[in-house]
């Protein structure tokens, strides 16, 4: 059975399902979701790329703000948590970076979330020591240092909603196709924008993501004393809520095209929203995160040593114009085109919030 006709039926069985659920089943439906099947995502054969599969010089130089956490934190057993791993390449990547470092390195716990059995395979096949494997946080049974997450709350379900005379959600229904109707929404969505102190002009269209919330409610319970990375893409609300944004963030990929067809190939392209930042930094200053600072990527790369690693790269390879040419590119993308729409906020516990190097040039 095709995943689409899962849902037409659960319709029928059950009524309108909300876009939120809508989401969830396209995304993460047992070995038929975008998520949980065994398709390739990520890469040129996949739906887009990450920063981690464009080059090493990333992870070395996420590994770098790591090794200064690990000091700032005392120099004592260090253990990363990292969401959702994916091919695994940053988490290679990092631990290659930490290896220059013995005495961190003997120390070093690295410890993958992983839910999707298909990708855990992929993460296993090149990476051999100092990780292990949780389905949820709560498994891991030592202290947390560090809770890293690369591309992974803009693919939290999220609800739709549209200011008319009342907040009103989206909901899925079908009729020789899937169609949309409007509903009342419930007092948590209403309550997220109040807490955020945002107000609707009439006619807009907005995603709210309460998965990320009880997203970093969780982590938060779950570190005593450490530090959160979280790199995605997504605005302050400043800019989530401009007009010009009146219809949302939703995007769908497939086969590195964008679209916004999100009722069709369930489970077979990716659909994913921008990540509001305010909404973590809010949350997660109620649930004892302090924020050390939120800057772009191109910031926190360069403030890292970026170029230094990405130029020690590119001395193995062989100087021909196509190198050349793929040198640049890359610089571009991670630097000005993903650099610049890329965010990578920091928050801590149990710590005054330290100057850190890949916050230095915010």
């Amino acid at each position: 059975m095709e995943l689409s006709d899962i849902i037409v039926q659960k319709i029928k069985d059950t009524g309108p399902v909300s876009f939120r659920d809508f989401m969830d089943i396209c995304l993460y439906y047992p070995e038929l979701g975008y998520y949980t099947s065994a398709n390739n995502k990520i890469g040129a054969t996949g739906d887009y790329y990450t920063s981690a599969c464009l080059t090493p010089a990333f992870g070395a130089t996420i590994g770098r703000q790591l090794e200064e956490m690990w000091r700032i934190l005392g120099s004592k057993s260090f253990t990363i948590v990292e969401y959702g791993a994916g091919t695994g390449f940053l988490c290679h990547d990092i631990l290659d970076y930490l290896k220059n470092n013995e005495e961190l390195y003997d120390k070093l716990h690295y410890c993958i979330i992983e839910k999707s059995a298909a990708m855990r395979e992929k993460e296993k096949a090149h990476l051999h020591e100092k990780v292990s494997w949780y389905d949820s946080i709560k498994d891991i049974p030592i202290n947390i240092d560090c809770i890293l997450s690369n591309e992974l709350v803009d693919n939290f379900p999220v609800h739709q909603v549209v200011m008319k005379d009342e907040l009103m959600e989206v909901f899925v229904d079908y009729d020789n196709g899937f169609t949309e109707l409007l509903v009342p929404a419930k007092k948590a969505l209403s309550n997220y924008l109040n807490e955020l102190s945002v107000q609707l002009p009439r006619g807009f269209r907005t995603e709210i993501n309460l998965a990320a919330t009880e997203w970093i409610k969780e982590i938060a319970a779950c570190i005593k004393k450490g530090f959160v990375i979280t790199i995605d893409y997504g605005y302050t609300s400043t800019d989530m809520y401009r007009p010009y944004r009146s219809e949302g963030t939703l995007v769908c990929y497939n086969k590195h095209k964008a679209g916004d067809e999100f009722y069709k190939n369930a489970g077979s392209q990716d659909i994913t929203a921008h990540v509001n930042f305010s909404a973590l930094m809010h949350w997660g200053e109620k649930n004892g995160l302090a924020c050390c600072g939120c800057t772009s990527q191109a910031n926190f790369l360069l403030a890292c040593g970026f170029i230094d690693f990405f130029m020690k790269e590119m001395e193995s390879v062989q100087c021909t114009p196509e190198n050349y040419k793929r040198a640049a590119f890359l610089k571009h993308t991670l630097l000005v085109n993903m650099g610049s729409k890329f965010k990578v906020l920091i928050q801590c516990k149990g710590l005054n919030a330290p100057p850190l190097l890949g916050l230095s040039l915010s």
